[in-house]
């Protein structure tokens, strides 16, 4: 199959990027090095190109019932301007996709998926669509572009007149920036070290990209790469969809309980409440290595007397901490932060233990 690119591809590989596929598109994995990238998001600003991300948007008087079935959050509580982290639960128990929903008005909203389900996604959201709800898939004409750091408010800001500081976690803003109308800019920061979220169409991406790099010049703003993000929201114990979450794993084993409301009807909304009350049998669980190694996905985790109790989803070498640390599944017993677990990497069973998130605390 044919890799798709994103509308900035020649720009990313004249920065010197290095293009890997990434979930049917060509994406710039890094342009310097990963640990480098990674310190300059946590410690100035970086800009991620994310285009290849999903958006839908959903309009009319149903928009919202729509939403609500599909959907495990409670939707009804947002307001304009307010985005929300939600799933869409599958039918078997499992995890269509995670995803974010931006209330526009009353009657608008969009929908942001992951790259890799965007067909399957629409799919699954237009299977259920039968009251009418006016459904359009903007993926294909939108670029993304993710603004990380704890200088991002300051390096954008003469770019719009948005009050950057100002803007809640987890909101969002339709304005000028750099001098293009309607753009989206929001606040839901998927590193850990603030900043923003611009969404554009394609044919203003490269004027708008050029000058968030312009802006952000004398606050040594860098462009990075996918590597980096990976470290970046492992830090912080963010669920990755394919690694950590899947068809297979309940929003309630991953520790999404949270967006899992029962206050309201929604797809196998009955089994996992019967799940949750009769307990889960294993559990996403975070845990650091304690001898000198680096977890990776697919590994084993055994117990003491080396039986296999689970297996590794995401792992790394967390550059904030100089420390090798995880996510993975294991049965319930073993699930308490503090227990001591093994890691089986290359044929030895390296010490680790589980541990509360975030890894990374500023």
């Amino acid at each position: 199959m044919e890799l798709k690119k994103i509308a900035l591809n020649d720009v990313h590989e004249a920065l010197g990027a290095k293009m890997v596929p990434f979930a049917g598109y060509n994406m710039p994995v890094r342009y310097s090095s990963d640990i480098e990238e990674h310190n300059t998001v946590r410690n100035a600003v970086g800009v991620f190109d994310v285009s290849h991300m999903g958006e839908f948007m959903l309009r009319g008087p149903q928009a919202l019932d729509l939403i609500q079935r599909i959907t495990s959050n409670d939707a009804s509580k947002l307001t304009d301007g307010k985005v929300q982290y939600s799933c869409f639960p599958n039918e078997e128990g499992g995890i269509v996709d995670d995803l974010l929903v931006y209330r526009f008005s009353e009657d608008e909203y969009m929908l942001v998926v992951n790259a890799s389900n965007i067909e399957k996604d629409w799919a699954w959201v237009s299977k259920y669509n039968t009251k009418g709800v006016e459904l359009e898939n903007i993926s294909d004409e939108m670029s993304l572009f993710a603004v990380q750091g704890p200088k991002a408010a300051e390096a954008l800001q003469s770019l719009t007149a948005i009050d950057l500081p100002a803007m809640v976690y987890y909101t969002f803003e339709k304005g000028e920036f750099a001098g293009v109308q309607d753009v989206i800019v929001s606040a839901t920061g998927y590193t850990g070290s603030g900043g923003f979220e611009i969404y554009v169409k394609n044919e203003d991406a490269k004027a708008v990209f050029d000058a968030i790099m312009e802006a952000g010049k004398d606050f040594g703003i860098k462009p990075i790469g996918l590597g980096a993000r990976d470290t970046l929201r492992l830090e912080m114990g963010f669920c990755l969809y394919g690694n950590d979450i899947n068809d297979t794993t309940s929003p309630l084993e991953a520790g999404l309980g949270w967006i899992t409301k029962f206050e309201k009807d929604f797809t196998n909304a009955d089994n996992l409440k019967a799940q949750k009350e009769a307990g889960v049998a294993r559990k996403l669980i975070a845990f650091e290595m304690l001898e000198k190694a680096i977890p990776r996905a697919h590994y084993d985790i055994v117990d003491t007397a080396g039986d296999k109790v689970g297996e590794v989803t995401s792992g790394t070498m967390a550059p904030s901490l100089g420390k090798g640390v995880g996510l993975g599944y294991v049965t319930k017993d073993l699930s308490k932060a503090g227990t001591e677990i093994y890691i089986r990497i290359r044929n030895k069973d390296l010490k680790a233990q589980v541990v509360k998130l975030p890894f990374y605390k500023k």
